[in-house]
């Protein structure tokens, strides 16, 4: 039996984390599923949004899969999310984007991932205030820089993936994006002679995910450079619904739908609960359960371009019946 920690978090965290739990179900009997409680309903009952039995539990755990989180707007809130990432040292962010219900518009085939460093940045949060204004300071090192590529590296081979992208801005940031692009080539001439290296400034490479998506393979990146770029590409397939993620490190792992709580449509039985279906994915590939993984993004296909369309790409099927509509076909 394998381990995971169900953290619903928020919103519509928990509404579509039991429909991934639900599709997991009915591929594996080797899961076993530990509750646990993260954002608002733990701040409420605990005191912390991220409670210590929650952080132990994702520590004691073969891996975790989340929800959502509601953010606040206020200077003292402690973002839930940003304290595990840094806690377990999670220096991997993965998103792969996939035209699984064919809503880009394209007619070349949409399958690339970005690969997002996870740590630091300017996620550090680390701002100082004074009559002028604000300083933020922003922090790249050779260690998370060195980490990263050599990830995106590692999984452009394991995968039969042939080209990896640099995105960076060392045109202007010549220092710390340029140190980024100076630890991407020296790890691609190490790590990956057979792969194509390219590299391209953020904003041109914003541009071309607009205009040619199916040109990327793998992509690697900064923190917010990757967190604006996954968000644009997520748009391009249908929209968040349908971008999973997982953050990895050398111990631990969580893995989870990219969107937010959606507060304004939590409750209503219509949020898409596609991400966190192929986030349950990802985790079944990260425990070498290939093979189920597959069966359960297949399913997702085969009801997508049956017609089965959930509500944010222009269909009418709700959280539950898109659900069952998979589960048919598991």
């Amino acid at each position: 039996m394998r381990s995971v920690c169900v953290a619903r978090g928020d919103g519509i965290g928990p509404e579509v984390i039991d429909c991934a739990i639900l599709t997991l179900e009915a591929v594996t009997s080797e899961l076993e599923f530990v509750d646990v409680l993260i954002g608002e309903r733990a701040f409420r009952e605990s005191g912390k949004r991220l409670p210590d039995d929650t952080m132990q539990a994702m520590k004691d755990t073969d891996a975790c899969l989340f929800g959502a989180v509601t953010s606040k707007d206020d200077p003292g809130y402690d973002s839930p999310v940003l304290s595990f990432r840094q806690e377990l040292d999670l220096y991997a962010n993965v998103r792969p984007v996939k035209d699984i219900a064919c809503a880009s518009g394209f007619s070349e085939s949409i399958d690339f991932v970005i690969v997002r460093e996870n740590t630091e940045g300017l996620y550090t949060r680390d701002e100082t205030a004074d009559d002028g204004g604000v300083t933020t300071r922003r922090r790249v090192t050779r260690r998370a820089s060195e980490r990263i590529v050599a990830y995106a590296v590692d999984l452009a081979l394991r995968t039969d993936r042939h080209a990896v992208c640099c995105v960076h801005k060392a045109n202007v940031l010549r220092q710390s994006d340029g140190l980024f692009l100076e630890v991407f080539r020296a790890t691609m001439g190490e790590r990956g002679p057979g792969l194509e290296a390219t590299d391209q400034l953020i904003d041109s490479a914003a541009a071309k995910l607009v205009t040619a998506p199916h040109a990327f393979d793998v992509v690697v990146t900064l923190n917010l450079y990757g967190d604006i770029l996954s968000d644009v590409a997520a748009a391009i397939i249908g929209g968040l619904g349908f971008a999973p993620s997982a953050n990895l490190g050398p111990e631990h792992s969580v893995f989870e739908p990219a969107h937010g709580s959606a507060p304004d449509i939590a409750g209503k039985g219509i949020a898409n609960p596609t991400a966190a279906m192929l986030s349950g994915c990802m985790m079944l590939e990260h425990m070498g359960m290939s093979s189920e993984a597959a069966r359960i993004e297949k399913a997702i296909m085969d009801a997508y371009r049956s017609g089965f369309r959930t509500v944010d790409v222009g269909g009418t099927q709700g959280s539950t019946a898109f659900t069952q509509s998979v589960l048919k076909r598991l």
